[in-house]
């Protein structure tokens, strides 16, 4: 990959290798739904992009963390079902509940601010119950579960609410056979039939993370929720490595030389001098460092493609460089302003960010999130979108009339009330309106 030369480095996203995960995601979940979670800047390749590319290869809903990623979704035209599920007390529900965005309950107060927001607003909430199956994080508590059910079913009854979803999170779905995938299972079917006893019928269930979806069709329900493997990563070398499961990763990570320079024996590198070189060499210089994301773990470690062959991180991960040795005959292999691949998807002898992930000690996800706002993204297989074919739409007869202001019921109040996908019978109906 050529760097420009008013660019120092950047990281390539190849939105046709997301769009290739996604429908290969869908095909491992069959039947069931399939929410391209595109929190933290989908998961640092680019959240809008990213987003876009996963709903044209089918991917029906869109999931976030914070409401601020909700609604720059919403700001960027997206009009399709998006799950919002990281909230704190006095957070913009109402804002959420205005913009079509559904939000994720785990407890009582949460509840209660989701209710009266619903009434400020006067609209329906569309509410995504949570359930701590032995996750032990966010999500309720089985012995609280029963109680938090009862109140939405009343918060169903006065329209303030409709509960959309029930869902929980795998804790070790990363490790085929951990003992707690089982118990979590049947901790969740346990959830969902004290929801239906008590009269909560919701859209969708789902509980399946990205190993979940590639290892545990039966957790797959009605949706699954794939995050890092959207983005062609393996969730975890148990689960096996992203090829063989047909999965490409979509970011590459290059940079362009600043400076290539020969140096005697016995030269210190970097802070520390941890490195010193064993022999007259040429040692060049990267234009990265920690302050973009390289982590400085990976000191010494740190896997690079450099003039076709493979090099090391030679001494310290500065903030914003690091050197490679190149050997005595580097320096007439390459010069300053040649490229340099961090990662990639390996098919080029570039090394692939799960690489550096086993240097660094960590996970892929880490790898490819903390690449910094310093990195220009630049997307490429984008498609041209038409005014007919709008962001969450598969096709223009999908697409949904516009608000004409904010506040007034939208599409999905419409749809709502004439029997939107999973609520359509006459009885669905009915328990919506509390009848």
């Amino acid at each position: 990959m050529e760097i420009p030369g008013d660019e120092r480095a950047r990281a390539q996203v190849d939105l046709e290798a997301v769009r290739a995960n996604v429908r290969t995601l869908r095909a491992r979940a069959s039947s069931a739904g399939l929410m391209a979670v595109v929190k933290a800047d989908a998961y640092g390749h680019g959240m809008v992009p990213c987003a876009r590319a996963a709903r044209e290869a089918g991917a029906s809903w869109l999931g976030v963390a914070t409401p601020q990623e909700a609604f720059a979704l919403r700001a960027a035209g997206d009009e399709g079902p998006l799950l919002c599920w990281l909230w704190t007390p006095g957070g913009p529900w109402r804002r959420a509940i205005e913009e079509d965005v559904d939000v994720s309950v785990s407890g009582g107060w949460a509840l209660a601010e989701v209710r009266a927001a619903a009434r400020e607003a006067g609209r329906t909430a569309r509410v995504h119950l949570k359930a701590d199956t032995g996750l032990g994080r966010n999500g309720c508590q089985p012995a609280d579960w029963p109680q938090l059910v009862r109140e939405a079913r009343a918060a169903e009854a006065e329209g303030a609410v409709r509960v959309a979803g029930v869902w929980s999170h795998f804790a070790c779905a990363d490790e085929p056979g951990h003992p707690s995938i089982a118990p979590q299972l049947d901790a969740f079917r346990e959830a969902l039939d004290v929801a239906e006893r008590a009269g909560v019928h919701p859209e969708v269930r789902h509980l399946a993370n990205s190993p979940a979806t590639l290892t545990l069709p039966e957790s797959h329900f009605d949706l699954v929720r794939p995050g890092v493997s959207v983005y062609g990563l393996s969730p975890s070398p148990e689960v096996g490595t992203a090829a063989e499961w047909g999965l490409r990763p979509a970011m590459t990570l290059a940079a362009s030389l600043a400076l290539v320079k020969r140096v005697p024996v016995d030269q210190g590198v970097s802070y520390g001098h941890h490195y010193r070189t064993q022999r007259e060499t040429a040692l060049a210089l990267v234009p990265l460092g920690y302050a973009d994301g390289v982590p400085r773990h990976a000191s010494g470690r740190g896997p690079v493609l450099v003039g076709g062959e493979r090099g090391t991180v030679a001494g310290r991960v500065a903030m914003d460089q690091f050197v490679v040795d190149l050997g005595p005959e580097g320096d007439r292999r390459v010069r300053e302003g040649d490229p340099v691949v961090l990662f990639g998807p390996g098919d080029g002898g570039e090394p692939t960010a799960e690489e550096w992930a086993r240097a660094a000690e960590t996970i892929g996800y880490e790898i490819v999130t903390r690449i910094g706002a310093r990195v220009p993204r630049v997307h490429v297989g984008v498609r041209e979108r038409t005014p007919e074919h709008r962001y969450g739409a598969q096709d223009a007869s999908e697409v949904r009339p516009a608000r004409e202001e904010r506040g007034q019921p939208g599409a999905r109040e419409r749809e709502f009330g004439e029997g939107r996908a999973g609520i359509g019978s006459p009885g669905d109906r009915a328990r919506a309106a509390g009848q």
